[in-house]
């Protein structure tokens, strides 16, 4: 954890709009700037109500993604946005179609391929503006500078990381996610809650920081069962694209960790969907770093309105059953993991040491197994 005076560098969209019924300012924002052929990477379902952005010019809508993006996902959309010579790229979705998105951006007649961007700041430039219009509240992806994707080749989830892929403006309607059902309520909400969590008890852990994560924690635990139960609740709505907001913040200077690694081999080799498979891990990792970070867990707990523990038992079961009671999928089998691929996946995950390192508490191999083991 560091301290108060320790440097810290936040890297945030230069506009940020914020409340219901603002996404036509997206369009507006685009005209003034005389954009005439915007893109906008969505999928299926949104690219039916791409009318409520007010996009200025003839847009070339791109809504092919259909779950979490991929290399071949990244390549089609890339070939599109060139063919149609576009001038500004809109992100209109979840976290999938913000990180699309951001590679369009970057990637667009570049003469840089994907592998040559993985990493950190590996990207030439930024060669469209950007306008990020989240329809989830889960990822803060829509402030954030990293782009996930699955490489098909290596059945493994890619990071690339870029100050240039950071939207020059991010428009925040919660509207967008009314009528939203259930169950992505809830595992896009449980997102939302590791990003913050995992940020709170982070190696990197920053004071600046502290203040989004733990407000993001206690938003979730105030609005996340009102959304699940109300899919149509405006109130609910907003406080969860507000605690996505802020477990974007969260992302940039200190980011996640053991959770996330842990999670991520369920999605790249499964396609279980993210929230879900960060759902299903929350209570394991939170309560394995509990001896590492008891005050912080006591404080999410308390931020939750769950019985305050430092107890690894206490914490994982006040935790583990939070989430039952939302209607998360707490059992790895249930989406069709075989047992037998357990520790092959304890050795990817073991591999992502970019949030691996992060973790305040060492996870090694064997300790991965034995969660795996122990939500199977």
């Amino acid at each position: 954890m560091n301290a108060l005076g320790t440097p810290i560098d936040l890297a945030q969209p230069a506009r940020l709009v914020f409340g219901r019924g603002t996404a036509g300012e997206a369009g507006r924002w685009l005209g003034r700037r005389g954009v005439r052929r915007p893109m906008v990477v969505t999928d299926t379902f949104n690219a039916a109500r791409v009318g409520c952005l007010e996009l200025p010019g003839e847009p070339v809508v791109w809504g092919e993604l259909a779950g979490e993006p991929t290399t071949d996902d990244l390549a089609r959309v890339v070939g599109a946005a060139e063919a149609a010579r576009i001038d500004a790229v809109v992100g209109f979705g979840g976290g999938s179609s913000m990180d699309l998105a951001k590679l369009v951006a970057v990637l667009t007649g570049s003469g840089q391929s994907f592998s040559d961007v993985v990493g950190a700041e590996k990207v030439a430039g930024k060669r469209l503006p950007i306008v990020q219009v989240p329809t989830t509240a889960g990822t803060g992806s829509e402030v954030g500078t990293r782009a996930l994707v699955t490489d098909v080749a290596a059945a493994a989830k890619s990071a690339v990381q870029s100050l240039h892929m950071l939207a020059d403006l991010a428009v925040v309607d919660a509207d967008l996610a009314l009528g939203m059902p259930r169950a992505i309520t809830v595992a896009t909400g449980v997102d939302a809650l590791a990003h913050c969590a995992e940020a709170f008890t982070n190696r990197k852990a920053h004071p600046f920081i502290d203040l989004y994560a733990l407000e993001g924690i206690r938003l979730v635990g105030r609005w996340l069962a009102k959304a699940a139960a109300d899919g149509h609740d405006p109130e609910a709505r907003a406080g969860m694209a507000l605690a996505s907001l802020y477990g974007g913040y969260c992302l940039g200077p200190v980011n996640t960790a053991g959770g996330h690694a842990v999670s991520y081999p369920l999605g790249a080799r499964y396609h279980v969907a993210h929230g879900a498979a960060n759902a299903l891990i929350f209570p394991h990792v939170l309560a394995f770093n509990a001896p590492a970070t008891p005050e912080r867990t006591a404080a999410i707990l308390e931020a939750l309105g769950l019985p305050v523990s430092t107890e690894p038992e206490k914490v994982f079961a006040a935790a583990h059953g939070w989430c039952l009671r939302l209607g998360c999928e707490m059992r790895m089998s249930a989406f069709g993991v075989p047992a037998d691929e357990l520790p092959a996946m304890a050795g990817e995950a073991h591999a992502i040491r970019r949030l691996l390192d992060n973790n305040p508490r060492d996870l090694s191999e064997p300790d991965i197994l034995s969660i795996y083991r122990a939500a199977f």
